[in-house]
């Protein structure tokens, strides 16, 4: 069986690691493992009693750091499953010390790079989109089966894509003819779609539309709070929890269930007692997030997007 050549750069890498605060005797989860250039960083930091456990979705993903980091393999437990499922992991591990989760939310460069994978507008390649290769849920089948109305939806909430209902619409007409079965129809159905001065200058016309439906195939939005919420629940006193996003949807998920976790009493002001209880179970180290250096920018354009915050449990 041919390796597969899986590249990526590891975006913001030593923020990332400096906000993680790594105490060489705790156990860590990288779960966006990647390339395993985060990874690597993370288990090199570690000692005796310390742990990495790095998710993927993407076996390809998997493969490839399990050769990066074969030096530290004893360190190291690797998991094909979504971080959403951290919870049931951790508990299933039984890992009582907890000192840090790290998530990058991006596509790695290797899923947009390899034409068959069809993340790309760029290529023309079967339309798939899944960072998981054994789910089943593809673009061709959300492009072929969806209604007008449910296209409609994703392509405004997930790509904030004001031609929305033109793209939609042109979907079903085109796919009662035939089947839509590879990128450079949907992009072509896309340009399509829309008015002559919007495809003039700045980003893509399908940039928006690909990225509503990368994030229905993959439902990478739905897992992010989850991912937040099993990391408190895990994390010892003074563990770190820092998330790395790329684009609006999900940065504001982030912080949103930042917030809910460091408010405390939600009681009326004029209570003289608390009644609700309700503790705060983290501080957010990052009141605005952090952003990429300018030679990072330089070296690495895609860059341009992410935002760092970081939580720490209380």
């Amino acid at each position: 069986m041919e390796e597969v050549v899986f590249s990526h750069y590891s975006v913001m890498l030593y923020e990332c690691i400096d906000a993680l605060d790594i105490k060489p005797d705790k156990t860590y989860v990288d779960c966006t493992t990647g390339g395993g250039g985060h990874s690597l960083e993370i288990v090199k930091r570690l000692g005796n009693g310390g742990r990495l456990i790095c998710f993927d979705r993407d076996l390809d993903a998997l493969s490839a750091a399990k050769r990066r980091l074969a030096e530290y393999a004893e360190r190291i437990t690797f998991v094909h499953a979504n971080f959403s499922e951290l919870d049931s992991v951790l508990q299933d591990m039984r890992i009582e010390n907890l000192g840090g989760v790290l998530a990058d939310l991006g596509c790695s460069s290797y899923q947009f790079d390899t034409p068959e994978r069809g993340f790309s507008y760029q290529h023309d390649a079967p339309l798939d989109m899944r960072m998981d290769k054994t789910s089943d849920l593809t673009a061709e089948k959300i492009v072929n089966t969806y209604s007008e109305e449910q296209l409609k939806k994703i392509l405004w909430l997930y790509g904030e894509e004001k031609f929305a209902p033109r793209i939609a619409a042109r979907i079903v007409r085109e796919r009662k003819n035939a089947p839509i079965l590879t990128t450079k129809q949907l992009v072509d159905i896309i340009k399509a779609s829309m008015p002559a001065a919007s495809k003039e200058g700045g980003h893509h016309p399908a940039k928006r539309s690909f990225q509503a439906i990368r994030i229905e195939v993959n439902g990478e939005l739905d897992a992010i709070a989850p991912l937040i919420q099993a990391a408190e629940k895990h994390l010892v006193t003074g563990g770190r929890c820092a998330i790395l996003s790329f684009q609006s949807l999900e940065d504001r998920i982030v912080k949103q269930t930042f917030q809910d976790l460091a408010s405390g009493c939600t009681c009326p002001k004029d209570f003289p007692v608390c009644v609700c209880g309700k503790t705060a179970k983290i501080k957010i180290i990052t009141k605005k997030p952090a952003l990429p250096s300018s030679l990072e920018l330089q070296v690495n354009p895609r860059s341009r997007s992410a935002k760092l915050r970081v939580a720490e449990k209380i």
